[in-house]
């Protein structure tokens, strides 16, 4: 049976593809549906609002993990083309609900349009010759390729017709500073936050903000950077030994940030309890999870022989 099936297809617009990338326009493309060719969801002031759970997205993107569709959501978000919000007022309800903000520049045809033709002038058609040129790549490999396209992206080439090393490469990719400048201006925002819960003076500077516009470039979201931030003060603040390590280089490093926000987020769903004498507790007792005790695998390394 043939894979092209009659079905709805799901769309990929390459000038949308070319802006936001391909995962990212898979996905927005598919809210945009939900919010235009469906009744589904909710109006909120004039916005409508569309909602799935993780599952039922990935039943519409059966070729992604569960961590690819976080992260692409996540990206979106960041990119500031898609508004993941909490809308329900009850703490206990964590539905997310989606809205695509139209406005945004990355969205505007004509801009993504007049950006992609100056970059790099491309092909007019799929039967144009193309020119084969042999390209000794300027990384120090013995190797040669042959690129088949009027844009190459080395610094020196071999032709027949000259043998003149060009140092200017015929295409530049083009920069992203506005990212850069977004995850900066997201990385100080973490930055204040930790400095407010914790009582703390970081400056903003390479050493401080180096872990978190990591994660943030990674995918991760201020609000998910800030819960980790929260726990772990609610964890270690009271104790001497711990608050040493409510720093940067600490919360955001590679190897421990994930660990830390899995806990964040039990955390922030058991709905914030105390910390107290070293036990998680509520009005009900002591809160009892995954989290009861001290994960030694989070202990930052260099400290040995702490128990909760």
């Amino acid at each position: 049976m043939s894979l092209l099936m009659p079905s709805r297809p799901i769309v990929i617009n390459p000038d949308l593809a070319y802006s936001i990338g391909l995962n990212e326009a898979i996905a927005l493309q598919q809210v945009n549906y939900w919010l235009k060719e469906t009744n589904s969801g909710l109006e909120r002031d004039g916005v409508r609002w569309i909602y799935n759970t993780n599952e039922q997205w990935l039943e519409q993107f059966p070729f992604w993990s569960e961590s690819t569709l976080k992260r692409t959501f996540t990206r979106l978000k960041t990119l500031g083309v898609l508004k993941i919000e909490q809308l329900n007022k009850s703490q206990r309800d964590m539905t997310n609900y989606y809205t695509i903000n139209y406005e945004s520049e990355l969205l505007d045809e004509v801009k993504v349009t007049k950006s992609r033709s100056s970059n790099c002038a491309r092909p007019s058609g799929q039967n144009e010759p193309m020119e084969q040129v042999s390209v000794k790549r300027s990384i120090g490999s013995k190797r040669t390729a042959v690129i088949r396209s009027k844009c190459t992206d080395v610094l020196t080439e071999n032709t027949t017709e000259s043998t003149t090393e060009n140092k200017t490469p015929s295409c530049p990719v083009a920069s992203q500073p506005d990212r850069d400048v977004l995850i900066t201006d997201q990385a100080k925002q973490v930055l204040v936050h930790l400095n407010q819960v914790t009582n703390s003076r970081y400056q903003v500077s390479t050493t401080s903000l180096q872990n978190i516009r990591a994660r943030i470039g990674e995918g991760f979201t201020v609000e998910e950077l800030s819960l980790v931030v929260d726990y772990c003060n609610a964890k270690w603040s009271d104790d001497l030994k711990m608050s040493d390590y409510l720093r940067p280089q600490t919360l955001f490093q590679p190897s421990k940030f994930p660990g830390y926000l899995k806990s964040a987020n039990s955390w922030n769903n058991a709905g914030r309890p105390q910390r107290i004498n070293g036990e998680w507790a509520r009005e009900d007792g002591i809160f009892k999870s995954s989290f009861h005790k001290t994960d030694y695998s989070q202990i930052p390394h260099g400290f040995r022989g702490y128990k909760s």
